[in-house]
């Protein structure tokens, strides 16, 4: 059994490295990340903190649920913008989550489904948004891209719901990550810290984190795209209203 979990723990982390250097691109020249310190106390997270009355959410309906995402346009405006104004322009309606890694993440807004496809609201790729203060945990909404300074319409919600202390330990290692980083992702409840640095984070899901998973459960091919469709039927920014 120890054997299994391990095996399947390697190859998780294999997909994720491609997912790194291939599809979503590499983080061989990452941007610099923003200056300052931070706290790292768990109950003082953005991440963790519930959306205030007022503060612009996405509603997001899919063909399997519906999940609800706060932004951090502060931190990350151009980010935010993009993914409002296409929104609000009706570019995700009808767009699938071309790419699935059960354990890892879903992936969407291409509108050609292929994974290479997609633009910005702007008609040009933009640039990183990297924060400190934001992390690829579980449930974060992240850009996808080819590269540095790439962003356009694609985008992915993190999903790992954790590994081990072991498998973390491991992670810790290989890629250099901080240990307090580390408890930080164990508490959240798992993602991909390795993305940090590489992938912008300007969301976070707050409801419906259980369609998140459901999503990432359904039958797909080799290349992660799924078997039947999974749709984006709308995504509507609305006012929090708690």
């Amino acid at each position: 059994m120890k054997k299994n979990i391990i095996r399947m723990m390697l190859s998780v982390l294999a997909f994720a490295l491609i997912f790194t250097l291939c599809a979503c691109g590499g983080n061989e020249t990452q941007g610099e990340k923003e200056e300052g310190s931070i706290s790292l106390e768990f109950e003082k997270l953005l991440q963790n903190q519930a959306p205030v009355e007022g503060e612009k959410i996405a509603v997001m309906e899919t063909s399997l649920g519906t999940i609800k995402i706060r932004f951090f346009p502060e931190l990350a405006p151009k980010a935010v913008e993009n993914f409002i104004t296409l929104s609000e322009d009706g570019y995700y309606d009808g767009i699938t989550f071309h790419r699935i890694i059960d354990g890892f993440m879903i992936q969407g807004g291409d509108p050609e489904g292929t994974g290479r496809g997609g633009e910005s609201c702007w008609g040009k790729a933009f640039e990183d948004e990297f924060s400190s203060q934001l992390f690829n945990f579980r449930g974060a909404l992240s850009m996808a891209n080819a590269g540095p300074n790439t962003n356009g319409s694609q985008f992915f919600i993190n999903q790992n719901q954790g590994y081990s202390d072991a498998n973390w330990k491991m992670i810790e290692q290989s890629y250099g990550i901080k240990p307090e980083i580390v408890e930080l992702y164990k508490k959240m409840g798992g993602g991909a810290p390795w993305l940090d640095g590489a992938h912008t984070v300007f969301g976070q899901v707050f409801e419906g984190m259980e369609v998140v998973d459901d999503i990432a459960g359904v039958t797909v091919t080799s290349s992660g795209q799924p078997i039947v469709a999974v749709t984006i039927n709308k995504i509507t920014i609305e006012e929090y209203k708690g």
